[in-house]
């Protein structure tokens, strides 16, 4: 039986994914499946880069505000999801598009791929939970580089698990890949000095947009935590110190810039150890692509 054919399009944060998915799902019938790890979660829309209505152009978009941000939503839960989702949309005779920028949401799509299901070591989380989050990265460092370069640096829950995981088994597994569907990979390819500018750009934009609200809003009218939000990480986890009269207005938004650009440099480190990439500079270079393989 033939594999489901799917489209994936891959790149580092604001490298203009979400435009060429509208575009190319316009073109080809298809419907948008978001691998965003933070576009999941209710209510944080500006500090995601979320898609508006607007900008969707009328086409579904699929694993956007489905979860509740108090609450981890697991890689495993996104598998779940998003594999029913490519399901219905195939016997709909449309062609799903997956697009973003957390690429372990890619490969439990493509490949079921997911760490192992140890056990949690209770002892050894309570060690770590009191160490700081650079501490717990060089740790991590020590164990596993190539974990270590992949992981997002702010994220202590996935820091601490990985240390955990390394420690139960005594190593970091590699994922084994069956491939689940027949994909075509795009990749953006991007001029580093001009994708530094768009992020700065774009944290301009998303600040006069409201992020700083955004965030206060997340915490008196949602009541996410303050540790909660700074686990989030990036954006959140700054304007979150910033509210707690712990960082500058200016020192925020410096602190922040740089941390999204050292976190789409993991990203393409990640997606250039990705197999069968195909990068591409324009829409005609994607279609093309995608008239071939279909």
């Amino acid at each position: 039986m033939a594999r489901p054919r799917i489209i994936v399009i891959i790149g580092p944060t604001a490298s203009g994914k979400s435009a060429l998915a509208v575009r190319l799902a316009t073109k080809f019938n298809g419907e948008i499946i978001s691998a965003d790890s933070r576009q999941v979660y209710k209510g944080l829309d500006i500090g995601t880069g979320k898609i508006t209505k607007n900008e969707m152009q009328s086409i579904p978009h699929h694993c956007i505000n489905i979860a509740n941000p108090k609450k981890i939503f697991t890689v495993d839960e996104y598998r779940i999801v998003s594999e029913k989702i490519i399901t219905d949309i195939y016997a709909r005779g449309k062609i799903p598009i997956i697009v973003g920028g957390t690429g372990f949401y890619i490969d439990a799509v493509l490949y079921g791929a997911t760490y192992p299901q140890t056990p949690p070591d209770w002892a050894l989380r309570e060690k770590l939970e009191k160490q700081q989050t650079q501490t717990l990265l060089k740790t991590l460092e020590k164990l596993d580089t190539h974990r270590a370069s992949t992981i997002d640096p702010n994220n202590r829950r996935r820091i601490i698990r990985a240390i955990e995981i390394i420690k139960s088994i005594g190593w970091m597994p590699a994922l084994i890949k069956k491939h689940r569907f027949d994909a075509l990979i795009l990749g953006i390819k991007t001029n580093p000095v001009l994708l530094r500018k768009k992020i700065s750009r774009r944290l301009d934009g998303w600040v006069k947009a409201g992020l700083i609200s955004e965030v206060k809003n997340l915490h008196k009218n949602q009541k996410l935590s303050w540790g909660r939000l700074e686990e989030i990480g990036l954006d959140y986890k700054y304007v979150a110190l910033h509210l707690q009269g712990k960082m500058t207005l200016k020192e925020t938004i410096a602190r922040t810039d740089t941390e999204i650009w050292h976190y789409a440099k993991r990203q393409l480190t990640y997606f250039k150890k990705m197999e069968q990439v195909h990068w591409i500079t324009s829409t005609r270079e994607a279609e093309k692509l995608i008239k071939d393989f279909l």
